[in-house]
């Protein structure tokens, strides 16, 4: 790294679209918060690569990441976005991922396709909690990673303060594991003081990396400078050789030994695969006319050099559909093909594109496979296997797909006309069905209501909304039957924009927002009774029904109970049934604000009949006015749901979120310290007071809190929320 001879030939790129090992592949994926860089690095590689042209053009005249109008009209990225590229034999797909917290969504689908991460960090913005929190995440499973600080251009940009930042910040126990590889070297000060970055001191090499001319040239550095790299450099060898899995490496060290920068280099590569050593660099886009970015070559070479292969990343669980454990060789290109969706998306010229890894086996154009849903029914997702036909598979550049011949275990590939497949989906052999263990995905807590704008739309809307969860699964589809709303589940404002512009744009629904109304409860506070008369006579047969009941409240989850305790006929017994329809159709209609009634006890205990005018009809009317008969002489409550909350906050955001949550009305149920400045909020909160709880958590904490919801029960709402709910319930009628 920084000491390899340069063998790439620009403009290779772009045509080695298809590898035919898993070893010369790397899957890499780019994280960091909204405006770091990371399109913009993307594009400075692919640059350097040969992949565009000096004027970051693509052969069609787009840019490399031009993926979605979307995009455009909101000036950030919004979905995931795979750009290959090629250096030195090696594939590289690069994973650009959208850094606003409201699609976190498309970060973890980046970050299961991947094998590495590189985490974007801005040096006039610094480290951000969500940032960490990714970070963490990686950490958890062993993930290789790296760190590039970007915007070394801006006022005030210290590259030596953002490392020590990088360090404290990802460096945890071992901040020595958080190291630079390089040192940007500034060219002449402006007269504000500022100089900007023209190139880099290699570390190891001892060398320096010219791009002012807009090409990487080498030289020697001055002996002015040899104090502050030797510095800079002996820090770095004792953090790569603490990490050496030679134990005699450090004693050779201490006792004076020139250990061999080869050795070095092997050393902090296996350090970086193996996801213990964590190598900072800088990096810059190419100056207008330029050929290569500041610290592109360098990337490359860490990415080739200590990344790991496909080879090394562990196999999610594969079982059978059945949920039985199937066995698999890592990448074995020939073994049973295990492949999965990691993204849908719509092209209008081409319909529904899938972008897969393949983890098992070889996916050939044309080839049958067996789509294995992945149980998302909860959020409206279809569950589904079934037999379908893989499309063209191609590679996106720009705009353009460009066909391939294969895809093997470990590689990334575009595939056309999976109609059924959907995000999370896996693909496998017809005769030999596979699953493998969906990925986690947040849970989307912000609802938006929406209704057709008109008929046309209304016709339209069905399958709108079908292809819309389809392609994200981080969004939610209910159709509430209590409220009679259509309620799309979202991650936040921003998360529901997108989708309502993907409505219209892509599918041509035009949709309505409308208030979001929370599933609420009637209940009886007390004892009551209620007598039900429908008598009528209007010629010919009649319609006769009186019935008597008592209701009393029951425990909340109750349910409506229904006891028959007529003596002597005065009910017949086959009008007993009538009644109690009437009564549980009543109760479903509600009696006192149009919502359902619970937990009640009604007891028929007298009535009359007719022997010719009685009826079914007549006893379930009677069974209906009887029972709001009672109600209008009740208390009757209001119950609202209740929600229990979780919230993970970090220890600098307790006090301001526990205080938020009493003034929603919520219960505090506890805290417990979880990890290292991290504590678990658990309380109850009514639903009503926390529908834009999503957003507002997220401003109260700086995006570094997350919280979960489950529904506990519901409860009487206070006297004078309720009385104002039942005011425009008489308003609305």
């Amino acid at each position: 790294m920084g000491d390899k001879a340069q063998t790439h030939h620009p403009g290779a790129a772009g045509r080695a679209l298809a590898a035919d090992r898993p070893a010369s592949v790397r899957n890499v994926v780019l994280v960091g918060h909204s405006g770091s860089g990371k399109t913009t690095l993307v594009e400075a590689l692919a640059l350097t690569a040969g992949a565009v042209n000096r004027a970051g053009r693509v052969e069609d005249g787009g840019t490399v990441s031009d993926y979605d109008d979307i995009e455009h009209r909101q000036q950030r990225s919004v979905q995931l976005s795979l750009v290959p590229v090629a250096w030195d034999g090696i594939k590289i797909n690069l994973l650009d991922t959208p850094g606003y917290a409201d699609f976190v969504g498309e970060l973890r689908a980046g970050l299961r396709a991947a094998d590495a991460a590189l985490f974007v960090v801005s040096a006039s913005d610094g480290v951000d909690g969500t940032t960490r929190m990714v970070w963490e995440e990686c950490a958890a499973v062993g993930m290789p990673r790296a760190i590039v600080v970007t915007h070394l251009e801006a006022a005030r940009a210290d590259f030596e303060e953002m490392t020590r930042i990088c360090a404290e910040a990802f460096g945890g126990d071992d901040p020595d594991a958080v190291l630079p590889l390089y040192l940007p070297l500034r060219g002449t000060e402006s007269p504000d003081g500022h100089a900007s970055v023209t190139g880099l001191v290699g570390l190891l090499s001892k060398k320096l990396f010219d791009y002012a001319s807009g090409e990487r040239k080498e030289s020697e550095p001055g002996e002015d400078q040899l104090p502050d790299i030797e510095e800079a450099r002996n820090r770095l060898i004792e953090g790569i050789i603490s990490e050496s899995e030679d134990e005699t490496l450090m004693d050779r060290y201490l006792g004076g030994e020139q250990i061999d920068t080869k050795t070095l280099i092997e050393d902090l590569e296996r350090a970086v695969a193996r996801g213990s050593f964590f190598p900072v660099l800088a990096a810059a886009p190419a100056t207008e006319g330029a050929r290569q970015g500041l610290g592109t070559v360098e990337l490359f070479q860490l990415i080739t050099g200590g990344f790991p292969t496909p080879f090394e990343h562990p196999l999610p669980g594969v079982t059978t559909v059945d949920g039985a454990p199937r066995e698999l060789k890592p990448c074995d290109t020939d073994g049973p093909l295990v492949a999965e969706v990691v993204k849908t998306s719509a092209d209008p010229y081409v319909g529904r594109i899938s972008l897969v890894r393949v983890f098992s086996g070889t996916l050939r154009p044309d080839q049958p496979v067996h789509v294995s849903g992945h149980g998302l029914a909860d959020r409206g997702h279809e569950d589904h296997d079934v037999d379908e036909k893989a499309g063209a598979l191609s590679m996106p550049f720009g705009r353009q797909q460009r066909p391939v011949t294969h895809a093997v275990a470990g590689d990334l590939v575009c595939v056309a006309r999976l109609g059924r497949a959907e995000t999370g989906d896996t693909l496998s052999a017809n005769d030999d069905p596979l699953l493998m263990e969906p990925w986690q995905m947040p849970d989307p807590l912000l609802p938006l209501a929406i209704q057709a704008h008109s008929k046309a739309d209304e016709d339209k809307l069905s399958q709108g909304l079908a292809r819309l969860v389809a392609e994200d699964p981080t969004m939610r589809l209910e159709h509430n039957q209590d409220t009679r709303q259509i309620v799309l589940w979202c991650l936040g404002e921003a998360h529901a924009d997108v989708a309502l512009e993907r409505l219209r744009s892509r599918y041509g629904v035009q949709v309505d927002v409308v208030p979001h109304r929370v599933s609420l409860r009637e209940t009886f506070a007390d004892r009551a009774t209620g007598r039900g008369r429908h008598v009528k006579q209007s010629g010919g047969h009649g319609q006769y029904a009186i019935c008597e009941i008592e209701v009393e409240p029951l425990p909340g989850g109750s349910g409506i109970e229904f006891v028959d305790k007529v003596v002597g006929g005065a009910v017949p017994r086959q009008f007993v049934p009538s009644v109690e329809k009437g009564v549980r159709a009543q109760a479903a209609r509600g009696v006192a604000a149009g919502y359902p009634l619970v937990d009640v006890r009604v007891t028929l205990v007298d009535g009359k009949a007719h022997s010719v005018d009685s009826s079914d009809a007549a006893f379930q009317t009677a069974g209906a006015l009887a029972l709001r008969e009672a109600a209008a002489e009740a208390r009757i409550h209001l119950l609202e749901p209740v929600a229990e909350v979780t919230v993970l906050v970090g220890d600098d955001y307790v006090g301001a979120v526990m205080s938020d949550l009493s003034g929603r009305r919520g219960r505090l149920l506890g805290t417990e310290q979880v990890g290292s400045g991290r504590t678990l909020i658990r309380a109850e909160a009514p639903e009503f007071e926390i529908g834009r709880y999503a957003v507002d958590l997220r401003s109260l904490s700086h995006g570094t809190a997350r919280f979960e919801r489950s529904y506990a029960r519901h409860e009487p709402m206070p006297a004078q929320i309720a009385e104002r709910i039942r005011e425009q319930a008489g308003d609305d009628g």
